[in-house]
């Protein structure tokens, strides 16, 4: 199979700064299903080409498979444009589909002119598909469709069509677009699809996919119509569906934080929670929508835990988050204690499995209640950590914020807010249904008739 990049940039030689691959070299790369090359077909002041050949081999494709089946060996992987390419893209050309230049970092930034083709690429449903999927990114799109046999004009058309597409964008977009979509034409990808595979496609369809038209296709193909993947996925789209969502998030968060900053409420906040986890000696932590790492930094700096773990939402929340673990300046140790993922709260996800605690720090009343149950399930009844801490405002105080309109919640994002009431009958409630006793706590200066500002449930595994 083969894939070009080609640009008319001045000087058109960039493009190998981009890619990381000189082109007066040729390299050849060993990869665990055959082998690709890299050369230059022109490289001029004025255009230059990279050219990516990759070669199938038929053989490692069914070593180590028990049985026989003549479709292991007559198939069309050797030719067609893959997932087999995706993955090439990504080991060879991983600097460029990161956006990473050493040499020339203002390279990446910048929308050059480019021009992908694609030699031979499936598409079952026709060439107006791929126009659906690559015009939305601004690209012009040709397309070429093969016959069956050109000597056998009456036996039609096949699903194989050769590519162009030409667009003025970045570098790191174009491989992005293409590590994503090739996939979701092929429809059948050569490795089995898991959890993991979310990630990938929120991290490389960071910036375009949630507002794609075709999000929910191209969702599902990409996770070879696996239903509880596409709809964990599309769950984690949602955040980006509205334009600016992220700029007004922030801005929210901001109103929120001087609403009360008045009685230093956040610190307060981490050092309960962090007192807390250290009191039932809960060394292994999983913060369930950690957003930007505020909770992250205050666990990541005391040696006491073992593993922290952050997982959000929002892609860009956790790249946030990372910019400010990196901050601490930890030691390499320190800093193996801490991952970062991506995912939805109301859909299991086993990765966050085997966790002696979870942490949900402000982070139930941004759910819509109907939602809440689902991740109660999640939670309590799957990933059953041995104590799991609760944090979220309590209304009756909002009379006490000056700043605070009278009967308006405290974020603009806020579904609800509880009184204590309502929160201890809740806890109480899920506690019972999973076997979990509770016990609550103020969080912040308590008011003898409105209480403290944030209310605070840990439930901790009844012993049996």
């Amino acid at each position: 199979m083969l894939l070009t990049i080609s640009t008319t940039h001045s000087p058109a030689t960039d493009l190998g700064y981009l890619l990381h691959k000189h082109p007066d070299r040729c390299q050849t790369f060993d990869l665990s299903f055959g082998q690709a090359q890299v050369f230059y077909s022109e490289a001029t002041v004025d255009r230059c080409t990279a050219v990516l050949l990759l070669e199938i081999d038929p053989v490692r494709l069914v070593r180590g498979k028990s049985g026989f089946s003549l479709d292991q060996y007559v198939n069309d992987r050797p030719y067609v444009a893959s997932s087999f390419l995706s993955v090439a893209i990504a080991q060879i050309f991983g600097s460029a589909l990161s956006g990473r230049s050493h040499d020339r970092p203002d390279l990446v930034t910048r929308a050059i002119p480019l021009k992908a083709t694609l030699s031979m690429v499936p598409c079952r449903q026709g060439q107006n598909f791929l126009h659906q999927l690559f015009e939305p990114l601004g690209y012009t799109v040709k397309t070429t469709q093969h016959s069956l046999d050109e000597q056998f004009s009456e036996w039609g058309e096949s699903r194989y069509f050769s590519v162009e597409l030409d667009a003025k964008i970045q570098l790191k977009q174009l491989l992005s677009h293409l590590y994503v979509l090739i996939p979701v034409l092929d429809e059948d990808k050569h490795y089995w699809v898991g959890e993991e595979e979310i990630e990938k496609l929120l991290q490389h369809g960071d910036g375009w996919l949630a507002t794609h038209p075709e999000k929910v296709q191209i969702t599902r193909q990409y996770l070879k119509r696996e239903r509880t993947l596409t709809q964990a996925a599309l769950a984690q789209l949602i955040v980006e569906e509205t334009p600016n969502l992220d700029v007004a998030e922030d801005t929210h968060n901001q109103e929120e934080a001087d609403i009360e900053k008045s009685v230093s409420l956040n610190q307060q906040r981490l050092e309960m929670v962090t007192s807390t986890l250290k009191q039932c000696a809960v060394k292994r932590v999983i913060d369930l929508g950690c957003g930007e790492g505020n909770l992250l930094r205050v666990l990541a700096k005391d040696n006491f835990f073992e593993q922290i773990t952050g997982i959000d939402v929002s892609y860009r929340s956790l790249e946030t988050a990372q910019k400010r673990l990196d901050q601490l300046l930890l030691g390499s140790k320190q800093r193996e204690r801490i991952q970062l993922m991506q995912g939805a709260l109301t859909y299991r996800d086993r990765r966050w499995d085997g966790y002696e605690g979870a942490t949900l720090i402000e982070v139930i009343e941004h759910l819509d209640l109907p939602r809440l149950a689902a991740l109660e399930r999640v939670v309590f009844e799957f990933s059953r950590p041995k104590v799991a801490i609760v944090t979220t405002p309590n209304v009756e105080y909002n009379v006490k914020f000056i700043a605070l309109a009278n009967g308006t919640l405290r974020h603009k994002d806020h579904r609800f807010e509880w009184t204590r009431q309502e929160l201890q009958t809740w806890a109480n409630r899920v506690g019972q249904e999973f076997g979990y006793t509770v016990r609550f706590e103020g969080i912040g200066s308590n008011d003898p008739i409105v209480g403290s500002p944030t209310q605070m449930a840990v439930f901790e595994q009844s012993v049996l």
